[in-house]
């Protein structure tokens, strides 16, 4: 495996559907890219919304006056996708798709906060 990867993760929201008993279907597409080239990781689905009646309609509506899909929505479909393709990455045995985590300095000392004050 090449020293240094670099992984774009990318969710793409397709279409809001009404269904017959009132719910929505909002079908999605959930990509991680690995440069260079080791892997590619696709998830395909489809999210089911839940609600009354108003706010089902809402999100419709907004969805056919071309407005963005609900920031609850996509944080959703973005966590259930992200741990799916965690435990693909695992299988793959390529990096997992998270940020990476900052190696703890040392040696150094915290700086002391200023103490003066100024009017």
């Amino acid at each position: 495996m090449p020293g240094q990867v670099q992984i774009g993760v990318n969710i793409n929201m397709l279409d809001i559907d009404q269904r017959s008993d009132g719910s929505l279907d909002a079908p999605f597409m959930f990509t991680v890219n690995y440069t260079p080239a080791i892997a590619q990781i696709n998830i395909k689905g489809k999210a089911k919304i839940t609600g009354d009646a108003e706010e089902t309609k809402k999100i419709l509506e907004e969805h056919q006056a071309k407005k963005s899909p609900p920031v609850q929505l996509v944080q959703a479909v973005s966590n259930a996708a992200m741990a799916d393709a965690i435990l693909i990455s695992r299988s793959l045995n390529v990096p997992p798709p998270l940020p990476p985590i900052p190696a703890p300095q040392t040696g150094t000392q915290p700086s002391k906060p200023d103490s003066r004050y100024t009017a």
